[in-house]
């Protein structure tokens, strides 16, 4: 380091401080390494040679098969709350209920432990009878397969063999290029869309997307509440808020959320933070981290709460209905296809900026109506997730639901 760039170090360190001058001179070494290693090659989520091209998908036939199928569910391996992956291990299990042979089959792009995944997915989910493997790579054993994401699109496209039965289906639960800005993962993720599957679109926010942004039809299945798992299970006083902490999925609000808290803290100092899902640093002011909670240990926290944010720049998050379901006055950032879904009137909606959002919190917390108010969101109980799962065995078993 020259003499110039010493004397720079320490004009950053007088007027910004050490810690934060820190942080920048371990930024600039990670991004020199970065380049160095290519380690931005290992977020790549496919394999080369899975990237398929939209002339390789064909559509599949809608005739009735037979009573039991044997179906192959494409996903990623989750992580311990994955709330897309329960939601897609649901239609699976709707499917085994009919009497469908269903098998989880599992992508990883980084080959991580087979039984170590297996493991974690009987003990999160343990309702699923499914077997697990990893992905074959040929796929046309299965009457039918089902995609879960655009990069097990381009998988489920690749992997099935010129004149195969195989029927290819895709459960889209959000416009996924919308997670990335305009380049080749927007491009790649976009192509998913065209490759001939029959398309199940988890609500008419997606169904309307896919088809402005890619030109595509779908069927559309409604959102269901988990009934059993979130509910009103104490009239003891509430306190504190509650925040879904994602800082790796900028969809989900992180930066606001946290921005959003800090200035509700500085309004209500006396209530609690708490937050679950990551553990977060840097916040400098007082929180509570729970981790990765169960079914079980959210509603416990819900019902213990008052209200917490329930952020999503995409399609609705499941949080906000668990919320309301266990009394908890969930807070979302206002936005249209939000409202189609959520419809519990005790939910409040606010514009999606860090004095609103906290402002919209601090609302709550201030009611001296609050008790009253958590009594009547969880009494407003939405459709369970057996409509969604009468209609995809409808349209992936061709008739009979």
């Amino acid at each position: 380091m020259s003499a110039i760039d010493i004397r720079e170090v320490l004009a950053r360190a007088r007027a910004r401080g050490l810690k934060e001058t820190s942080k920048r001179a371990v930024r600039r070494v990670y991004h020199s390494l970065e380049q160095r290693l290519d380690l931005r090659s290992l977020d790549f989520p496919l394999e080369a040679g899975d990237i398929a091209s939209p002339a390789v998908g064909r559509a599949s036939e809608r005739t009735p098969l037979a009573e039991s199928q044997a179906i192959g569910w494409i996903c990623t391996p989750p992580g311990a709350g994955s709330g897309g992956h329960t939601t897609f291990f649901r239609m699976v299990r709707g499917m085994e209920e009919r009497g469908h042979r269903c098998t989880v089959l599992l992508y990883d792009r980084h080959g991580g432990e087979l039984d170590r995944q297996r493991a974690l997915i009987r003990a999160n989910w343990p309702e699923l009878e499914a077997d697990i493997k990893a992905v074959p790579a040929n796929l046309d054993s299965f009457d039918s397969c089902v995609a879960s994401s655009w990069d097990t699109a381009h998988v489920l496209a690749s992997r099935i063999a010129a004149g195969s039965v195989t029927r290819p289906f895709y459960f889209i639960q959000d416009y996924e290029p919308y997670f990335y800005a305009r380049g080749s993962l927007y491009a790649l993720a976009e192509d998913s869309y065209r490759f001939g599957f029959t398309h199940i679109a988890l609500g008419q926010f997606v169904a309307g997307a896919l088809r402005r942004e890619a030109g595509v039809d779908s069927e559309v299945i409604p959102f269901g509440s988990d009934l059993s798992a979130y509910r009103l299970i104490s009239s003891r006083q509430r306190s504190g808020i509650v925040f879904f902490a994602r800082p790796d999925t900028d969809r989900r609000g992180y930066d606001l959320g946290r921005l959003a808290l800090q200035e509700f803290h500085a309004l209500h100092p006396a209530q609690e933070i708490h937050i679950y899902g990551s553990r977060v640093r840097g916040w400098g002011i007082p929180l509570t981290q729970h981790g990765t909670l169960t079914a079980r240990g959210l509603n416990e926290l819900y019902n213990r709460t008052i209200t917490g944010l329930a952020l999503s720049f995409t399609n609705i998050t499941l949080v906000a209905a668990e919320m309301l379901a266990a009394g908890n006055i969930a807070v979302l950032n206002d936005h249209e296809f939000s409202r189609q879904v959520l419809t519990n009137p005790e939910a409040v909606w606010a514009a999606p900026s860090p004095s609103q959002l906290a402002r919209a919190l601090g609302s709550v917390v201030t009611d001296p109506h609050r008790a009253d108010r958590s009594i009547r969101a969880a009494s407003h109980t939405g459709p369970s997730w057996a409509g969604a799962q009468a209609e995809v065995a409808r349209i992936i078993a061709g008739g009979a639901s």
